[in-house]
């Protein structure tokens, strides 16, 4: 089975304008863009024969090659990241399984990958797959406190007794009572992080975006919405701290973390 990873990357984010070439500070002093930090994490992974960046920009397609990137330059009108990776399997790319790594989530441990790569393989009916994490009391509170101040950060997913999902939300859900948070927390950060089969990618850019995608501004809900089911697959942290750059006050979040590595 032949597997790509495709890192979607766009200059133009409304909450971070530019953020794939925003540069993070390493444990060493130096600095390195978060688009090549992300495609470092994807190289780790194994199983994978192929990582390409794909983007619509030149800005980062040039930085990427720099670095040593393939780089595969899609539409600009992809109006997400499944539909970016569907526009660039669409121009040649050939493969069986294709991983949509985010551009900006540089502390995804390979494993995460690895075990959504093993669950599409088990597996041949599975059309979608995305990796969840239980999130600590840590993870919890720093959820919250982005909902408190107003900021839109890691998304949660909810998923029934065999692990299909039943609904992802930049909300936290389920709701828990604060002062009385259950131990294991009953929360789960949605890593975005999927697995398609070709046909699924084909299929979604044919149905035009959905009600609650657009309302959620999550494009998986709309496999959810025109039936497709998304198996989320359940992994572990392994003692490391994950977190995506979902706006600029994230940086030192990841910093810090790197400097745990």
């Amino acid at each position: 089975m032949k597997t790509i990873v495709l890192i979607p990357a766009r200059y133009a984010s409304t909450r971070y304008p530019g953020k794939p070439l925003a540069e993070l500070r390493q444990p060493d002093g130096s600095r390195k863009p978060l688009i090549q930090m992300s495609w470092e994490a994807a190289c780790r992974v194994c199983g994978v024969d192929e990582v390409y960046v794909a983007t619509d920009d030149a800005r980062i397609a040039d930085a990427a090659q720099r670095f040593g990137a393939r780089v595969v330059m899609t539409a600009e009108s992809c109006e997400n990241g499944t539909a970016r990776c569907a526009d660039a399997l669409a121009r040649g790319l050939e493969a069986d399984l294709v991983v949509n790594f985010q551009g900006d989530a540089p502390l995804t441990p390979p494993w995460f990958v690895e075990a959504l790569i093993a669950a599409m393989q088990a597996d041949p009916a599975l059309s979608v797959a995305t990796p969840v994490l239980r999130c600590d009391a840590d993870t919890y509170a720093a959820f919250l406190d982005d909902r408190r101040n107003g900021r839109v950060g890691g998304t949660t997913a909810v998923f029934d007794a065999a692990g299909n999902a039943l609904y992802f939300s930049k909300e936290v859900i389920p709701h828990v009572d604060p002062a009385s948070l259950p131990d294991p927390v009953p929360v789960f950060h949605h890593v975005g992080v999927y697995a398609y089969r070709p046909a699924a990618l084909a299929d979604y850019t044919k149905t035009a975006p959905t009600p609650l995608e657009k309302l959620e501004g999550l494009e998986q809900l709309r496999f959810l919405e025109t039936g497709i089911p998304i198996r989320c697959v359940q992994v572990e942290a392994r003692g490391r701290v994950f977190w995506e750059l979902n706006n600029p006050t994230d940086v030192s979040r990841i910093e810090t973390a790197l400097r745990t590595l």
